[in-house]
């Protein structure tokens, strides 16, 4: 989940302008949900100013929340990094989906080098928004990394428009699916169940199911859940429908505690 308010500077490139969902409002909403450890990842509008995420950790304590963080991996100190950790930061966040950022094979297999190099010292996560026709790329690449990879929102996947589906269809038809599911295997992956409604506008959610199930059949160990709060761009959403389908598919997997609780324990330790 995300926290945001007005008073912290945002990126020059910033895609929207946030109103105030600070940390009293991602706990109250936590709440209304049954979740109380929380991972605040940064959102794109604040680029690599940190401070709105940081501040939120200084407050809620690393026995409670986690943090995912933007930085340059360039330019970024190793001080700085072991300084965020002991606040409960445990990963970077590489978003390369919404910012609509072009690139080859190469720069982005060069991109993921500099992320890994920097955070691997400290134990820590690489998450990934990228679209799920680039996932391909990270298959080939991951096991040189030698850090834990999340895949954001689903791996964004490109589905058949609503009124051309049929169903089921068969996901491994996705381009980069397979590649997910291969990477999920390996072990070293996880993907966030978070944000259907940004790829999948059947309101049943039908769509996005397809995939769901196959993922907890394959690597139900690798999936986690995230609420995706406050929604950005969607303000107003009533995420709890999303919530109760993915409460529906875990439980015929057999999957709820993992998937809500111990898989994220395991990637956010």
């Amino acid at each position: 989940m995300h926290v945001t308010s007005p008073g912290y500077p945002l990126a020059a490139n910033a895609a929207y302008t946030p109103s105030l969902h600070n940390l009293q409002h991602a706990l109250e909403f936590e709440n209304t949900i049954g979740i109380s450890k929380i991972v605040l990842v940064q959102p794109s509008i604040y680029g690599n100013d940190n401070s709105c995420l940081l501040d939120a950790l200084k407050n809620i304590g690393p026995s409670n929340g986690r943090g995912v963080v933007g930085i340059d991996p360039d330019t970024i100190e190793m001080g700085t990094l072991q300084e965020w950790h002991q606040l409960g930061v445990r990963g970077v966040r590489l978003n390369l989906k919404s910012t609509n950022v072009q690139f080859t094979e190469e720069v982005l297999r060069g991109q993921l080098r500099r992320y890994a190099d920097i955070i691997r010292p400290l134990g820590w996560v690489l998450e990934l928004f990228i679209g799920m026709e680039a996932i391909p790329i990270l298959e080939r690449t991951a096991e040189h990394l030698g850090v834990r990879l999340v895949v954001a929102h689903c791996g964004a996947p490109i589905l058949p428009t609503v009124n051309k589906r049929t169903y089921p269809f068969d996901p491994y038809e996705l381009d980069g699916f397979q590649a997910l599911v291969t990477l999920l295997q390996r072990g070293n992956t996880w993907i966030k169940f978070s944000a259907a409604y940004r790829f999948d506008p059947d309101p049943e959610m039908r769509g996005i199911e397809v995939l769901a199930q196959e993922l907890l059949k394959k690597a139900g160990n690798r999936v986690v859940f995230a609420s995706d709060w406050p929604h950005t761009r969607f303000d107003g959403l009533d995420v709890r429908p999303f919530v109760e389908r993915c409460m529906q598919w875990t439980d015929a997997a057999g999957l709820t505690e993992e998937v809500f609780s111990l898989n994220a324990q395991e990637l956010w330790h």
